[in-house]
């Protein structure tokens, strides 16, 4: 165990050498040390928060940082080895968590601390732990019999492990199609595609241009490709990935696992006394009830309607002068672009060579800088788990070191789709008084440099890396020193995306994307032209994006909001029907987009999708302070962070807003972000 690099007591993981065979050993160990530890805890007389929540926190916060990193390179290094080994690691965790979480001993413990005459003299920070505590053990299953304990704990292993199945085989389905374009297939690509497309190739030993159905590969076809027989091939090669609807997609069927998810969740709100999931899951979120959530989706689709249909009249209106009779779904992409490029005179291709990575980097900490007076220095040399990998310390305007950010943006194989940010390390204050920093990892999926060409980023893919950025600010900039209400810990679902959403403001704002752009060539920023243009395209079809979101919202909070397990059938009633009331775009009849919907069922938004929507409303109002103060005003920039980057989960989302806002919420500048009349 000492040549154990997850074990070893060091500031940062040595990376470069955790292997596979690392993962099971330093779990096994870990959990038989907290145990031991736990059960010791448990030994004394009198319980105070310094006795026994403080220690046991600690005991947590290793078992955390292990775990994070098993759990990280599984996703960002994701080989057959890593898999496995992380595979086996699933239920040893799973029953560690549910024997903890499900221990009367303890529980009884949390009760008697908030009922002694100690309970008053803990700070509001403190009492919020102890509250959220109390609460989760109920939610965990403390409270049933012992025989409905090992049910619940037996149900938790099993979704752990098909939820884990379900991301793989979005992942396999998606890395192992591939698809090999003649020259005339080429047509319409931009320089980008065909370098990625060729560079595909090679790794293949071969010449041409070959593509799968990763994003970066599959958003270049569907978006440019000028062959409709090419794009309708890969549209439905990319809606039915890990599905029954073909042969080459049966290998990583996921049909079976989303019922048995669905089955399992159900069973585990059952135990619970809840009616169904959606209940259960909304029990530590901002929304109290199901009919709050409705309510909330079904006026901004009011709302969104009329505009959406709009935007697909005149969709339909200029392929028609393209000679495009009846558009189709694998039309819809490609004639947004070719409109936006004509009616603004701008395309995503015309953008890219002013946003090359280093400068869009440097552009996001500099409006950190503005806005919060921190700063990013690099630091060489550190252990990572791949050479594209780059290490930032982060301080702020006092030079104090406040935390430290992993990045990894490019694309590669075997490693989990889409863009995230995650935790390393969490905050907290040790007994020795000094300061644990927050480490994070934030990860996106960018197309690597190509040649001597840095990564050159859409105007999207800018956006994207502002979102994970905000994650991370609220991560590493905490200045809650209790571990369970620090960063993101402790924070509601439907708030977490508050910060990130509000992040991506500033890619619309033309002081931020000064910042953020310059020529990779010519280092001149974005032209005023440019700039003006892209500007004025910033509703384009924004209803029909909005209309999307409401969509998957919808469909995964009906999954949830039935009392009785769904089959497949019935699944694909409810995304007909929520279709048929927010899509104004065609539909094909065989897509499966359940079966890649790795947010709920390999993911933590199961019943919680509507956070996206529900948390940019926060995000919006928050930014129209900033509309109404300046961009970049030094006293809003403060009082925002130290309203709600600082405070974590220390106090409730709707509290922190009010105080930042001086008021309640409200959707008018969300609306108005949108180009949606309020009515």
């Amino acid at each position: 165990m000492a040549n154990n690099p997850l074990l070893q007591k060091k500031p940062l993981l040595e990376f470069n050498k955790i292997l596979p065979k690392h993962f099971k050993p330093a779990l096994v160990t870990i959990l038989k040390t907290n145990r031991i530890a736990i059960k010791k805890l448990l030994l004394q007389k009198n319980f105070t928060w310094d006795n026994f929540v403080e220690p046991l926190e600690a005991i947590n916060n290793h078992l955390t940082f292990i775990w994070s990193a098993i759990c990280h390179l599984n996703a960002v290094m994701g080989n057959e080895k890593n898999r496995d080994s992380y595979t086996k690691c699933l239920p040893l965790i799973t029953k560690y968590i549910a024997d903890i979480s499900q221990n009367s001993k303890i529980y009884e413990v949390f009760r008697s601390i908030t009922k002694n005459k100690e309970y008053k003299l803990l700070d509001s920070v403190q009492k919020r732990i102890l509250s959220n505590e109390l609460r989760d053990f109920i939610l965990a299953g403390v409270a049933l019999p012992t025989r409905e304990k090992r049910q619940f704990t037996k149900l938790k292993q099993r979704l752990a492990k098909i939820s884990n199945k379900f991301s793989y085989n979005v992942i396999d389905s998606s890395q192992n199609y591939l698809i090999e374009l003649t020259k005339e297939q080429t047509q319409g690509l931009p320089e980008y595609a065909l370098a990625l497309g060729q560079a595909n190739a090679r790794k293949k030993n071969k010449t041409g241009w070959i593509f799968s159905l990763d994003y970066p590969s599959y958003n270049a076809l569907i978006t440019f490709a000028d062959s409709r027989s090419l794009r309708k091939k890969i549209y439905i090669a990319y809606v039915t990935r890990a599905s029954d609807f073909n042969s080459f997609n049966k290998k990583w069927d996921n049909t079976k696992i989303i019922e048995e998810i669905l089955k399992i969740r159900s069973k585990l709100a059952k135990l619970l006394s809840f009616k169904n999931y959606a209940e259960y899951s909304l029990a530590t979120k901002m929304a109290k009830t199901p009919k709050q959530v409705l309510d909330f989706l079904h006026d901004l689709t009011k709302r969104a309607l009329p505009a959406g249909k709009k935007d697909l009249a005149e969709l339909k209106q200029f392929a028609k002068k393209h000679g495009i009779k009846k558009i189709e779904p694998w039309d819809l992409v490609y004639y947004e672009e070719k409109l936006s490029k004509e009616k603004f005179k701008l395309s995503q291709e015309d953008l890219r060579p002013y946003f090359p990575e280093p400068q869009v980097l440097k552009g996001v900490f500099n409006i950190a800088k503005l806005l919060y007076g921190i700063t990013f220095k690099e630091k060489k040399n550190i252990p990572v788990w791949h050479q594209d990998v780059r290490f930032f310390e982060v301080y702020d305007q006092e030079r104090n070191l406040r935390g430290q950010l992993y990045l990894d943006l490019y694309y590669r194989e075997n490693k989990r789709g889409g863009a995230w940010m995650d935790e390393c390390q969490t905050r907290q204050c040790l007994k020795n008084g000094c300061i644990q920093l927050p480490i994070a990892h934030l990860v996106c999926n960018f197309s690597p440099p190509m040649g001597n060409k840095p990564a050159l980023l859409t105007h999207q893919e800018v956006l994207t890396l502002l979102h994970e950025f905000g994650h991370s600010l609220q991560h590493v900039l905490t200045k809650v020193d209790y571990i369970s209400a620090s960063g993101i810990k402790g924070v509601p679902w439907d708030a977490i995306e508050l910060p990130s959403q509000f992040m991506e403001n500033w890619g619309w704002q033309k002081e931020g994307i000064k910042l953020l752009s310059k020529h990779y060539k010519t280092k001149v920023p974005l032209p005023k032209n440019l700039l003006q243009k892209l500007l004025a395209s910033h509703t384009f079809h924004a209803a029909t994006s909005i209309l999307r979101q409401i969509e998957f919202s919808l469909i995964d909070f009906e999954l949830h909001l039935k009392s009785k397990a769904l089959t497949i059938e019935q699944c694909k009633k409810i995304v007909r029907k929520t279709q048929k009331q927010t899509r104004v775009t065609p539909v094909f009849k065989h897509a499966r987009s359940l079966h890649t919907f790795s947010h709920i069922f390999a993911g933590g938004y199961a019943a919680g999708y509507y956070s996206y929507k529900w948390a940019e409303v926060l995000s919006a109002d928050a930014f129209s302070k900033f509309e109404e103060c300046g961009i970049f005003d030094l006293c809003t920039g403060r009082k925002f962070l130290h309203s709600i980057l600082e405070t974590g989960g220390s106090e409730d989302p709707m509290v922190l807003f009010k105080k930042f806002r001086g008021r309640m919420p409200k959707t008018d500048a969300l609306l108005r972000h949108y180009g949606i009349n309020k009515k």
